[in-house]
């Protein structure tokens, strides 16, 4: 079933899994506005979507200012005639020790990644409310279930995120249909590692079995016809929830030792802060450019069913030694 007269709104669409999601609803006839901080990766987002045979617009906008994306909303809405599908999907992050951090840089991010989908969902709510229907995907990540040493804002960010929503489906709770979608990919091939701020003096890369971009918004596109809370992407959902229950701190530590290992033996590279607070220059695409050719992309499913699946089984165990 086309999707063509369903009317999106994407926020962070410039560039990784919001310009994929754009293209796939382009795809399906879908009549689009997309916003992001950048004017070049926007245009170049919105070229691709008409290509693809949809009706794109792009406005530049800021997710932090929430006069920026209320006004927004507005013309969004004055756009399409109405907003059926929003998805709050920018994100940031600084990969270092915490107290190696600076704290604005941590402020950023959790202004980038929780208060600007504070800002998206208040923006757009009385729009789904007047209407009496609409769907707000939140764009949430792995890193809303298991803690992610070396990023403790994002972190922390994520885990604030998957509270906000669970509050808001509550709220809404009498209205059956308004819906809110998280959606929980693990590692995406995106350029977010270029984006991101480093200051580990490492190299960023992706582990092996990345998801690709295409398959989290095939998941994105999906809620548009059949809405429901929680879509993991790489791994059960099932093992999230109980790795959250059974091994809380195991994940975490796990992670924490491999990287310190990364970090003593990657390529060395000077500290930066990427994106964090200028749009990047030019389009920066959809893919990062490092996944090889030919790699599975349901090696990714693999890798995360069977870390958090050993974590929870070991977590269970120890539960009942004790």
């Amino acid at each position: 079933m086309k999707l063509s007269n369903t009317r999106v709104v994407i926020m962070g669409a410039s560039s990784g899994i919001g310009a994929a999601t754009a293209v796939a609803f382009a795809r399906q006839g879908a009549r689009l506005v997309l916003g992001a901080r950048g004017k070049e990766g926007l245009d170049d987002v919105v070229h691709r979507c008409r290509q693809a045979g949809g009706e794109a617009e792009a406005l530049v906008v800021d997710a932090i200012d929430a006069d920026a994306v209320a006004a927004f909303a507005r013309e969004a809405r004055a756009i399409l005639g109405r907003i059926d599908l929003w998805f709050s999907n920018v994100g940031a992050g600084v990969v270092g020790k915490y107290a190696e951090v600076p704290m604005g840089d941590h402020r950023r991010v959790i202004e980038t990644n929780l208060l600007s989908h504070m800002n998206d969902a208040h923006a757009v709510l009385p729009v789904f409310l007047e209407q009496d229907h609409g769907i707000w995907v939140n764009m949430i990540s792995s890193g809303g279930f298991v803690a992610t040493p070396y990023a403790a804002a994002y972190a922390a960010s994520k885990y604030g995120l998957r509270g906000f929503s669970e509050a808001l489906r509550a709220e809404l709770g009498k209205r059956p249909n308004i819906h809110v979608c998280d959606v929980y990919p693990t590692f995406v091939d995106t350029p977010g590692f270029s984006h991101g701020a480093n200051y580990t003096g490492a190299k960023l890369s992706y582990p092996p079995g990345v998801l690709s971009p295409e398959k989290v918004a095939d998941a994105v596109v999906a809620l548009a016809r059949h809405p429901r809370p929680t879509t993991a992407v790489g791994a059960p959902a099932l093992l999230y929830r109980l790795s959250n229950f059974a091994a809380p701190n195991l994940i975490a530590s796990g992670m924490n030792r491999v990287l310190d290992r990364w970090a003593k033996r990657a390529d060395r590279v000077p500290e930066t802060r990427g994106a964090l607070y200028e749009p990047p220059r030019g389009a920066s695409g959809i893919h990062s450019g490092e996944r090889r050719p030919g790699q599975p992309q349901n090696k990714a499913l693999i890798v995360g069913a069977v870390a958090l699946g050993a974590a929870v089984g070991m977590g269970l165990l120890r539960r009942r030694a004790n």
